[in-house]
């Protein structure tokens, strides 16, 4: 019988990304593994099965539409949208952040205590990159307020910093633990997550109250605040899969979904969807998490650790060193 490929899963990728082809009759069993091409490339078959084949998308593809095709059958596939990148020599440790004119704002983190040239870059929409902020050690979250104002966190000094037009930053809050995630809620009340559990609730002036408490995080808290009003939260431990937070208004703490691997970033798009990037090695790539279904992958890289979405969809996922940009919503 004839291999017959019935789907292609993910359709989007970063280059080391793992995409899978399902259907029927795939040649395993001869002196070679099937040679599956992705933008006329032999990618690494990583997985072969005759119902599935896993393969790596190869480096050094443009940016776009790439095709997928199986060797013996006729013609190609289906296409996969190759992320193009948009900004390197990053150290970025949650998400990017978009403000109103679509600039993106990333991070170099830095080890502990280092002090950096540049903490943060802003990235215009054309592509360039141009330091935006500097002085701030070890930014580690960004959040954008209802007025179009830029924060970012330090985990270093457990503060909160709100960052002007031009790059100058000031305390807005301190004393937060190891404060990393940040978010606001519509009415401008900032969230913020210290690693060791707390997450505090951070009035107009600065001013801290305990929100929630959850499990500590061996990495960082990531939030969200959702269309709910709810707020979402994310922090990796030493377990083999970690929770996805659901905080109500009143502090309830509910468990959205308990199967992820190391999750990182989320982020709601315009449409009120929430996407959650999961970075266990392997399978590392950006999931949409409907709110009746289970997790969906629809994106797959390696060493994810964030996502951001722009007012008009568009979509953007980091790694540690690199932002990525999608030529199509994902």
């Amino acid at each position: 019988m004839p291999a017959r490929v019935t789907a292609i899963h993910p359709l989007c990728a970063i280059e080391g990304g793992r995409i899978t082809l399902q259907g029927t009759g795939f040649p395993v069993d001869g002196p070679s593994l099937p040679d599956v091409q992705v933008g006329g490339v032999s990618a690494r078959v990583v997985y072969a099965s005759p119902t599935e084949l896993s393969v790596i998308v190869p480096a050094g593809l443009p940016s776009g539409h790439a095709s997928v095709r199986l060797a013996g059958t006729p013609g190609d596939l289906a296409s996969v949208d190759v992320a193009a990148p948009l900004a390197t020599g990053l150290h970025q440790v949650d998400n990017p952040v978009f403000d109103r004119d679509g600039n993106l704002y990333v991070t170099y983190s830095g080890t502990r205590g280092q002090q950096v040239p540049v903490s943060i870059f802003r990235v215009r929409p054309n592509g360039t990159r141009e330091p935006f902020s500097s002085g701030i050690v070890n930014p580690t979250s960004m959040a954008i307020d209802p007025q179009g104002r830029l924060y970012v966190s330090s985990r270093f000094e457990g503060a909160v910093y709100r960052v002007s037009p031009d790059g100058e930053a000031e305390a807005f809050a301190q004393h937060l633990g190891v404060a990393c995630g940040l978010t606001f809620s519509s009415d401008g009340t900032l969230f913020v997550g210290d690693r060791s559990g707390t997450i505090f609730k951070v009035d107009q002036d600065g001013q801290a109250t305990t929100f929630a408490s959850l499990p500590a995080s061996v990495a960082a808290f990531h939030l969200a605040h959702g269309p709910d009003d709810a707020l979402y939260v994310t922090g990796p431990t030493l377990s083999s899969y970690d929770e996805l937070y659901r905080i109500a208004p009143d502090g309830t703490v509910t468990t959205q979904y308990g199967r992820f691997g190391r999750p990182q970033g989320l982020a709601f798009n315009s449409h009120g969807v929430l996407f959650v990037v999961e970075a266990l090695a392997g399978s590392s790539g950006l999931y949409r998490v409907p709110s009746n279904a289970p997790p969906e992958l629809v994106l797959s890289g390696p060493g994810l650790v964030g996502v951001a979405f722009d007012s008009a969809g568009g979509l953007v996922v980091a790694s540690n060193e690199t932002a990525y940009r999608l030529s199509r919503s994902a």
